[in-house]
């Protein structure tokens, strides 16, 4: 084992003390077995005297849960059962122990138990310079505990011995800057009470940091705060104590009072049977000492001694060691197994999943299509109903339209013959005016001239008849003539009304009292009023309005 300083972590057998094992402090409910309870805590009061015959009741208490079918409780006997092994430098069982504990625990969402394992899995690694490993699974840990925090809304002060191991294992590591790290990480969200944890344990790694950065006279003066904490209710970290306080008197060269520590060191070790992986450092220290004092004999005797030590606790060809080397990992070829089988289950379950896909695709196509085929058949329905109204529509229409025709036509005859009436009559009036007009002695002149005023009265009610008639029967076409040509006087709007029914210049003539030629006239009159060229007849464009 190289120089570095190396110190074993005693923080564990505080929380033991407390709870069966440091993060499984559960409460224990009505169907916990007494039994198991009680042999358990037989076996946490003997395990640094008796340590064997503390990892027996220890296996007692584990078979009791199983059959009880208590897998937490069960866990926390093989938590305090790897510690045992772990505090007599038997890492091989140790780590064993705690794996077999993380696959009972395997199927459990219980951060904080399974944080702990890999806290302990990481301090292992530690202890064997293997940093990459040691700092993944003690990361692990911290991520799994603030999950957990977060979860149970816990306060952040829970986080402090996650942030103290990772100290601890930096100055494992010779790293105190990163070591400091964490220890001002602790004292930050560090309240004034702490609750399973002491201040005293953060500032042991706090003297830690002061001794490596020239401050060894305050770092001692801290040393002799904390002791008398550390004496009274965690002697058997006493080992890692004494040891770290002669490193601090050594660097000030106070051989003799480094000496000291460094002996007390290993009579705790030897008086509490407990960390004795921690020994081989103590040894090389008092061989770096014994060589500052030029005392050979006994540099060359704790040299051996530490030669000794770490090849059993630390060198490959251990038995205790040789399988952890090795990577003797259950638990990982157990969870490829798994892990294979789950995947085997989830390519089966895709290949199922698919199949059903592949079938809900094709009936979702055959309905798409199916709806797509009535949609098609009820379009073309509706368009083809549509089609028929439309037709039936169109032909009522033109029924109504041909009806309506025929009628104004037939009105037009009527009214024509009607006009025609008119002519025939004015025609016999004048012929009677002409008659009378001759001098007849018997007929007395002012009777004939009230004959003839009747007459034209007569004329004109005839005419302003045959008007409204027409008017009635051609509403759309005076309609529109008004509109179109405002400006044509009531004689036009005659000449216009008779070339509607068809009336030649003559008949006109005969039936307004007019010459032929006046008729001419007014319908040359007519066509600049309408502004129509000479190419334009004046017959078809009034029979078009």
């Amino acid at each position: 084992m190289n120089t570095l300083p190396r110190i074993a972590i005693l923080v564990i057998a505080f929380f033991v003390e407390n709870a069966a094992c440091f993060g499984a402090n559960y409460t224990y409910n009505d169907s916990t077995n007494v039994e198991g309870l009680s042999l358990r805590q037989k076996a946490n009061e003997l395990r640094y005297k008796f340590p064997d015959s503390s990892i027996t009741l220890l296996e007692q208490s584990f078979k009791i849960f199983i059959e009880e079918k208590d897998t937490i409780q069960a866990a926390n006997s093989l938590l305090a059962k790897a510690h045992v092994f772990e505090n007599n430098a038997n890492y091989s069982k140790s780590y064993d122990a705690y794996w077999s504990a993380m696959m009972l625990t395997d199927n459990f969402k219980n951060h904080n138990i399974r944080s702990l394992i890999y806290h302990r899995l990481g301090r292992i690694y530690s202890y064997y310079k293997r940093e990459d490993e040691a700092l993944k699974y003690l990361i692990k840990a911290l991520t799994l505990r603030k999950a957990s925090i977060k979860i149970d809304g816990l306060d952040k002060s829970e986080l402090i011995p996650y942030y103290y191991f990772l100290a601890s294992t930096y100055r494992e590591l010779n790293k105190p800057s990163l070591a400091k790290k964490y220890v001002d990480s602790c004292y930050q969200i560090m309240p004034v009470k702490l609750k399973d944890f002491s201040k005293e344990l953060v500032d042991f790694e706090h003297a830690y940091v002061l001794s490596q950065t020239e401050k060894e006279v305050e770092a001692i003066q801290l040393m002799e705060h904390i002791y008398p904490w550390f004496k009274s209710n965690l002697p058997s970290y006493l080992v890692l104590f004494y040891k770290q306080w002669g490193d601090m008197y050594l660097g000030l060269n106070k051989l003799s009072i480094s000496e000291d520590f460094y002996m007390k060191s290993l009579s705790i070790s030897k008086a509490f049977n407990s960390h004795k992986d921690f020994t081989p450092l103590v040894h090389e220290k008092l061989t770096e000492m014994y060589l500052k004092k030029n005392d050979y004999n006994n540099a060359f005797k704790h040299l051996k001694l530490a030669k000794e030590l770490n090849e059993r606790f630390f060198d490959s060809r251990s038995k205790n060691n040789q399988s952890l080397l090795e990577i003797k990992d259950n638990y990982r070829i157990e969870k490829l197994k798994q892990e294979a089988h789950i995947k085997e289950q989830y390519l089966k379950q895709l290949e199922q999943e698919e199949e059903i896909g592949n079938l809900q695709r094709i009936i979702l196509l055959v309905s798409v299509v199916f709806i797509a085929v009535l949609a098609f058949i009820y379009v073309k329905h509706l368009r083809t109903k549509h089609n028929a109204e439309k037709a039936l529509i169109k032909k009522n229409q033109e029924l109504e339209n041909k009806k309506t025709q025929e009628l104004l036509e037939l009105k037009n005859k009527e009214l024509a013959a009607s006009a025609l009436q008119l002519i025939e009559k004015e025609e016999f009036l004048k012929t009677l005016k002409s008659k009378v007009r001759v001098k007849d002695e018997k007929i007395k002149v002012h009777e004939v001239n009230k004959v003839l005023r009747s007459i034209s009265v007569s004329n004109n009610q005839n005419w302003e008849e045959f008007k409204l008639r027409f008017i009635d029967v051609n509403k759309e076409f005076y309609k529109k003539m008004f509109d179109k040509f405002p400006n044509l006087s009531q004689g036009d709007q005659k000449i216009c009304a008779l070339i509607k029914l068809n009336f030649s210049s003559k008949d006109m003539a005969r039936l307004l009292g007019i010459s032929v030629e006046s008729v001419h006239t007014s319908r040359h009159r007519i066509r600049k009023k309408m502004n129509l060229s000479r190419s334009v007849n004046l017959e078809d464009y009034i029979n078009s309005l």
